[in-house]
């Protein structure tokens, strides 16, 4: 039930009124992406009917080390992902430094996917902040 968002749910009834499909976690997981996907590369004040939603820009951070910044990015996309995205509970952000990839700020996300109203799944994702602010998410 809580594997898709409400719009896909209200799609697949719609699609097939008399069908009562069991999904697997694996749907869910990729039903969470592509919100995730949505939220974090929307700039924060685009969209009219919630200001706070979406990230703020990303290559505003004048005068900031990369570690200060990091930190305000974990807070950011944490609370990003606590208000939009319902699927996902206990969500832990953590900044993940590569030395080779010195243009990029890799992130570990690490939550709870709730299955159903007493069942959740561990899921773990990559976050990756380009330097044109862009944010990708990968499994």
């Amino acid at each position: 039930m809580f594997e898709e968002s409400l719009l896909e749910r209200i799609r697949h009834v719609d699609a097939n009124p008399g069908a009562r499909i069991v999904r697997d976690s694996s749907q869910g997981i990729g039903s969470i992406m592509n919100n995730l996907q949505k939220i974090l590369n929307t700039r924060r004040g685009s969209v009219p009917i919630a200001d706070d939603f979406g990230m703020p820009d990303f290559t505003n951070f004048p005068g900031e080390d990369v570690s200060d910044m990091a930190r305000r990015l974990e807070s950011m996309l944490k609370g990003g992902i606590e208000k939009y995205e319902p699927r996902l509970t206990n969500v832990r952000v953590a900044f993940e430094p590569k030395t080779e990839d010195n243009l990029s700020l890799r992130f570990k996300l690490e939550a709870d996917m709730v299955r159903d109203r007493k069942t959740t799944v561990p899921v773990e994702f990559e976050t990756v902040v380009l330097t044109n602010g862009q944010v990708k998410l990968s499994r």
